[in-house]
Parts: C-alpha cells; structure tokens; sequence
C-alpha cells in the first residue's frame, strides 16, 4: 500500500454512526461510570477524540511515536523548550523564524537558558557551539526565509555525540517531503497551520517524537500548560492533511517555475530555492528530501525596504499577509513583518536583506502567476527613480 492509501484510510470511520468524517466531539467534559473510571475520556483539555485521532495521524505523518497537537506553533515550540531547566544552552539555526527568535530570548533567556546561533548549514560551525552544557539543538530546513539546506542526518550525529536533543522545525518542508525522525531527530514541530492546515482557516502546532517516553514529557507540559487544539480546529486540520500530498506536490511544481523565472529577471539579484542548481545545498537538498517546496524568496538589485514594499504593495494574485503554506499564493517582506523581531544586524548577517520578498506559491495556474510577478516588475520599474530617491 501506497503512503498516501494509507494516509487517507488511516482516518478511521466513526464506529458509532458509520460516518465517514471524523466526528467533532464539542464537549468540555465526559461522564463517569464512578470516580476515575471512564472510557478513556475524562477532561477534554486532557483528551478528546477529535483531537487524539489527529496526534495519532501526525504521529504516522512524520513516523514518530507520539503525536501532540497545540493551539499554534509556537505553543507547540514552547512546550519543547520546557524540556530545559536553567543553565541549559541550545545551539540554535541562526536564520530563524522570528517569532521563535523572539520566544528564545525574550522568554527563555531571562530564566537562564542560553542560546547560540549558527550557520547550521557549515556543520563545523555546528560542532563548534556545542558545549558540555549543551541540551538542545534547534534546526530549520529549509530556513524562513533564505532557504539554507542543513544535513540532518549529520547534525544527527553531532546531537548523539554530544548527548543533546535534536529538534527540527519541519514546517516548510512538511512530512510529504522530509521526516526528519527517520534520518536521527528526536522531535519534529510544525506550525500545523500551514502545509499541513493547507487553506489558512485555522492556527495550529504540532509536535511529534521518536520516542514514547519524550512524547509522554512534552504530553504532560501539554495538559499541564493547557495550550490544547480545540476539536474544531483538529477537524479542519485532518481535513486539510487528506489532501496534503496532492497539494504539496502542486506547491512544488509551482515554485520550480517561479524560482527559474526570477532567476533570469534583470530586476533580481539573487534567488533562494533549493531546486534551483545554483543554490549551494541543491545536492543535499535533493538527497535528503523528495522535493524542494512551495516557498521561494528573493532580493532585488535596488537593495532597500522601499524597492521591497513597493514590489510587495503591487501584485494582483500574491495577496500581502503573513503566513504561508495556503492553496492561495501570499508575499511578505519578512525585514518588515515575519522577522522584526530580530535586530537589524542579526538579521542581516543571517541574509535576510533589507530587499528580501518571501514567496509561499500557492495553487494557481502557474502561468497567472508569472504574469503578476511580471506586472508587478514593469511597476516598480517605472517606480525606481522615485523609490531609490534619485
């Protein structure tokens, strides 16, 4: 049986009513036979059906052990940093998302937890931050959002080596193409609510663990914490993993197009996308996973804010917003909003430019949005006298 046969038949029929939709069980609490004795169920922060038929279906996703499911991604993030007690350091990517950035350390650091950020892609690099009070590495790839391409399997080792955590952020590449347990992580997390949500309905968090015992940890910060998925946003968010391969596989071939498109464009100066050849981890990229994504980023030659909000404020079909992973194609300028958080001079020594534009392609026809892009160009190409302030 295929991966994706088994995916779709994996989301059991309810055996109640035979219906082929797994139920929304909207109820806060559930009837006792006597104290402590139930079915399974009995506070739904705790547990709930919906819900555990979605951890169970993450967990098969990324073939982990456990699955937990949390009211965003960075709930879903927290929950593994509670792991750390004070004086543990993490080595962390230095390319990273924002918000995370933001958790680190305006969050952990004040309770004694260290972080040191490095270019995860040199593996040297890596091996050099690690230290005897090292718990923890945190890795992106691909990065938010220039797209560094970081050998798993070998920070894998580092991680086991020097008896730390290993986690990975595998929100853009999604299982369909990466799982990272397989090549030697000890924990996966998403931000559920984009490849895996796929239609920007819902916020969501996942994480997924090799093991039973660690998913059993980050379960008790789960019900001890409180930041549960309710039954609701578990049902859109199986509902959206039913078609994820197939959406995925479209969001690929899409990028692929534009990525080759810009590549070629007088306006751009360089491109990030790991399908591309010219990209310094192609070759790694491809070895470790099935395909390259939907998101694609790149800097205009007129290397300023400016040119980058005048090209973002232009598109017809990229709709500005932030997120990404939906079937509609979005754009951001990640200095401005995704990645404010971090300080100029640390964001611009992890390249994210001053004239850096985040794409996640979405499900269009491929050649209406090359026509936007297009437009979009012809725009602020009759804008940049008055844009560069010439």
């Amino acid at each position: 049986m295929s991966t994706i046969t088994q995916l779709i038949h994996s989301i059991p029929v309810d055996e109640q009513t035979g219906a082929i939709a797994v139920p929304i069980y909207q109820t806060s609490t559930f009837v006792q036979e006597a104290p402590g004795v139930n079915k399974g169920y009995d506070y739904a922060r705790t547990n709930n059906p919906t819900r555990e038929i979605l951890e169970k279906i993450v967990a098969q996703l990324e073939e982990g052990a456990t699955g937990i499911a949390f009211s965003s991604g960075l709930a879903a993030i927290d929950a593994v940093l509670k792991l750390l007690k004070s004086g543990d350091e993490i080595v962390a990517v230095d390319d990273i998302y924002g918000g995370a950035f933001r958790l680190f350390t305006k969050v952990y650091e004040k309770f004694g937890i260290k972080v040191t950020y490095v270019d995860t892609s040199d593996i040297q690099a890596v091996f050099n931050a690690i230290t005897p009070a090292t718990r923890l590495i945190w890795l992106e790839t691909p990065t938010n959002p220039t797209l560094k391409i970081s050998d798993i399997a070998a920070i894998a080792r580092i991680a086991k080596a020097s008896k730390c955590l290993f986690c990975v952020d595998n929100t853009f590449a999604s299982p369909v193409l990466q799982q990272p347990l397989e090549l030697g992580a000890d924990i996966v997390v998403h931000s559920a609510t984009k490849y895996l949500g796929g239609h920007s309905d819902l916020i969501a968090g996942v994480v997924v663990t090799k093991t039973a015992e660690l998913g059993a940890e980050i379960r008790f910060y789960q019900n001890a914490c409180g930041a549960i998925l309710s039954p609701f946003d578990s049902f859109l968010l199986i509902r959206g993993i039913e078609t994820l391969h197939l959406r995925v596989r479209q969001h690929c071939a899409n990028a692929q197009q534009i990525a080759e498109y810009l590549e070629n464009h007088p306006l751009v100066d360089k491109v990030y996308y790991p399908g591309l050849s010219s990209h310094p981890n192609h070759l790694l990229a491809k070895q470790q996973a099935k395909g390259f994504g939907g998101i694609v980023s790149f800097t205009l030659k007129e290397d300023t804010e400016e040119a980058a909000k005048a090209f973002v404020t232009n598109t017809r079909y990229f709709k500005l917003a932030e997120s990404l992973g939906g079937i509609k194609s979005l754009l951001c300028h990640p200095a401005s909003m995704t990645h404010k958080s971090i300080p100029d001079e640390k964001r611009r020594a992890a390249g994210v430019a001053d004239s850096l534009i985040r794409l996640s392609v979405g499900l269009e026809e491929p050649a209406d949005l090359l026509e936007d892009l297009q437009q979009t160009f012809n725009k602020i190409d009759q804008l940049q006298p008055a844009v560069s302030g010439l």
